[in-house]
């Protein structure tokens, strides 16, 4: 498996140049997960930076009450625990796989020792400013959209414009990482399918029917 090459293709380290990818690819450490596979709970030690290479992994955050919230769901070609790097020793939320998944981790350790590194330090700290830039984006679009447009946009981050897709999620796990209830998803999509713009039917989903 080429290293170096998975990281020239995601989104956060594509960036970097030749060398520091050939760097990174040296203390990358591959790890596969299973389905509902916890990786870390929130308040483990951060011990790594991770790389999803496959799959889906959601982040999710204890709220007011114990209530969970669901704080992203990661996409192939996205990290995650960036956190532990920087500011803190411990992870601030759980990670869990939604579908068998493949990842690569970052020690910490040898992380930091990468960036005393002037070349490198200037490479990745450019890439978390562009990186932050986006989450507040997100974070904006999330609490302006209504839930429909939420919903569609979600799905074509995922699954892009295919029409008919297998789907590899639950209902409430969209639920979650739209911000809202199963039970209004699920009235949307009754809503959705009378419109004959979306039906989905176990783990089929089919898109834009006229």
């Amino acid at each position: 498996m080429n290293v170096e090459f998975i990281l020239a293709q995601t989104n956060f380290f594509r960036g970097l140049g030749a060398e520091s990818r050939r760097a990174l690819a040296e203390i990358a450490m591959p790890r596969y997960a299973r389905r509902r596979e916890t990786l870390f709970r929130e308040g483990d030690d951060g011990a790594a930076l991770y790389l999803l290479n496959r799959g889906r992994v959601q982040l999710i955050k204890r709220g007011f009450g114990g209530k969970n919230v669901v704080i992203k769901t990661v996409r192939a070609g996205e990290t995650f625990a960036e956190v532990v790097l920087f500011e803190r020793t411990r992870y601030p939320v759980t990670a869990t796989a939604l579908a068998d998944s493949h990842l690569f981790l970052f020690p910490r350790r040898d992380f930091r020792a990468l960036l005393r590194r002037d070349d490198f330090r200037d490479d990745f700290i450019a890439m978390l400013l562009r990186r932050q830039r986006y989450l507040a984006e997100q974070i904006v679009e999330r609490a302006s959209a209504n839930v429909e447009t939420r919903l569609l946009r979600f799905l074509e981050e995922l699954y892009g414009d295919t029409p008919a897709v297998r789907v590899d999620l639950t209902k409430k796990a969209v639920a979650a990482a739209i911000g809202t209830t199963p039970e209004t998803l699920s009235r949307l999509l009754r809503r959705l399918a009378k419109r004959r713009r979306l039906i989905w039917r176990g783990s089929t989903l089919i898109r834009r029917m006229r």
